[in-house]
């Protein structure tokens, strides 16, 4: 049974939900603050369930052995080390929609705090004065909103802003014309978003590309008397320069819930009139809390039970319900890598896969990823589905794919094709109604062939003896040859053999039949057939 760790405060229908799943569970909600003790318990967990409190450190990703899936209770990922999460395997998802409206009401609520300086005028109001002529505040109506990031909750910001009758504009350069078209925004680049917004709310994740998105140079272009209202990610504005701005008098007014540094306990910006601040409220609320958390224990015990994965940041999404159809193909791509990295002794400089037929409308990025694991795992052994890009990437191996509709007798097929510094090999298989992988073209010889847990693969002239050869050799040293398959592309041209065998082929035969000047080469395999 798989073991779940929750580190940080979730809500104990989130519990359950590990529980009825079939997951143990250990809910330990301070365990986030105690870095030592954390560090001595996770290698017991298959998973980790967190919230902001846990930082998961490449110390604690190294320390945990058996961890398959961290799963963050929101959005931001900033308190886990991702890449070092990534090259040891780990699946880390969030949970993106749970809190999208609450974190956009937030910033909606700062805007017109901002525009009618409600906290000041609160303030003043509870001390005994009636300070009316000092709170001239300004419309929303009729003004121009400016979204950076229309995404999930962007997107909601912006329809907020037209329900209000702004002028809406939108930077993000995944917005479709057709998506702006629907939110009733008008797409367009950053500068002449500066330029024309009278408000400028921010909704994109902290990347190295957007951090610092809002400085002296970007606050240099846009309209005097510019409010400025951040939600999403401390980074994005240099605090420094949004100081300075608003100082001056160029930005009017912000309303901040995130900082550089948090907790924020100091900020240049406290105390400022013109200012907002709330402590990172924008996805407190109690529909929000309780929406991650169960959406976070759904999708750890979706993976952990069934394979499913969603909402992951460094792994492609797979279905509960394509799960178990794509499983063996899953196993396929990866036995078709394995095929070929136990066979090729050269650097790797490209891999293409076509998917042929059925295989071309299934979620290819996974099966990518499945034959990237298998192609690489003879040379590292812990390397899975999520580790594998980031691998090839590193090696700079070229990726890519082609998806054609039904071309043979198969339903559906895979083929791999990889290039050397000096030659290309090529392997083609798919499965059957049994669900199992079977070789059905290497090397350009069509063959059927199932896979083994120990095979030797060889290559030759087609010529008379290579089958006696082959049984004399094995014989004479006590090597059992459970089953036999051959194929040639033409009489007296080029042929192959597959051997199956009872344990794998012991190197001193290897090394006889190497020497053998009938025999091109000689490759021993072997395939985890269980997995």
């Amino acid at each position: 049974m798989p073991r779940v760790l929750v580190s940080d405060a979730l809500s104990p229908t989130a519990v359950q939900i590990f529980k009825d799943r079939g997951v143990e569970v250990d809910y330990l909600p301070d365990l986030g603050k105690d870095k030592e003790k954390l560090l001595e318990l996770i290698p017991n967990y298959d998973g980790l369930a967190i919230r902001s409190a846990t930082k998961v450190t490449e110390k604690l990703i190294n320390a945990a052995s058996n961890l398959k899936v961290i799963g963050r209770a929101g959005i931001g990922v900033d308190n886990v080390d991702i890449p070092a999460a990534s090259r040891r395997g780990i699946i880390v998802m969030n949970t993106p929609f749970g809190n999208s409206i609450t974190t956009a009401e937030h910033a909606v609520a700062l805007m017109f705090a901002v525009a009618r300086q409600l906290p000041e005028a609160n303030a003043s109001t509870q001390a005994g004065k009636w300070e009316k002529n000092r709170f001239m505040g300004v419309e929303i109506t009729g003004k121009t909103l400016g979204v950076v990031g229309c995404g999930n909750i962007g997107s909601i910001v912006a329809a907020r802003g037209v329900g209000l009758r702004m002028h809406v504009l939108a930077f993000d350069p995944f917005l479709s014309e057709t998506r702006a078209s629907e939110l009733g925004v008008q797409k367009v680049e950053l500068d002449e978003l500066f330029a024309q917004a009278d408000f400028i709310t921010l909704h994109t994740p902290l990347t190295d590309r957007t951090r610092g998105i809002i400085d002296a140079r970007a606050i240099s272009k846009m309209k005097d008397g510019v409010r400025i209202i951040n939600c999403a990610r401390g980074g994005l504005i240099v605090e420094a320069d949004l100081v300075t701005a608003l100082k001056s008098g160029k930005v009017a007014g912000a309303g901040i819930d995130v900082f550089e540094v948090e907790p924020a306990t100091q900020n240049a910006l406290f105390g400022m009139d013109n200012v907002v601040c709330t402590p990172h409220l924008g996805a407190s609320t109690s529909e929000a809390q309780e929406n991650v958390a169960l959406q976070v224990a759904e999708q750890m015990s979706d993976y952990l039970i069934k394979g499913a994965v969603s909402n992951a940041i460094n792994m492609p999404s797979i279905t509960a319900e394509e799960a178990p159809r794509l499983k063996p193909f899953i196993k396929l791509a990866e036995v078709l890598g394995g095929f070929v990295g136990q066979v090729t002794e050269e650097p790797i400089m490209e891999v293409e896969m076509l998917f042929d037929g059925s295989t071309a409308s299934m979620n290819t990025r996974a099966l990518i990823s499945a034959a990237l694991a298998g192609l690489i795992r003879p040379q590292v052994a812990d390397v899975n589905m999520v580790s594998a890009p980031i691998m090839a990437k590193e090696r700079g191996v070229i990726l890519s794919e082609v998806k054609r509709d039904k071309s043979g007798v198969f339903d559906g097929y895979i083929k791999l094709t990889v290039k050397t510094e000096h030659r290309t090999r090529a392997i083609a298989g798919t499965c059957f109604s049994d669900g199992k992988p079977r070789f059905i073209q290497i090397k350009g010889i069509n063959l059927d062939a199932e896979v083994g847990q120990h095979m030797l693969y060889t290559t030759n002239a087609d010529a008379p003896g290579i089958i006696g050869l082959l049984g004399t050799l094995c014989g004479k040293n006590g090597v059992n040859i459970a089953n036999f398959q051959l194929g040639r592309n033409r009489p007296g041209g080029d042929a192959i053999a597959l051997l199956y065998l009872d344990a794998p082929f012991p190197e001193k035969v290897l090394a006889e039949l190497r020497e053998n000047t009938a025999i091109d080469s000689a490759k021993p395999l072997q395939f985890d057939v269980a997995g």
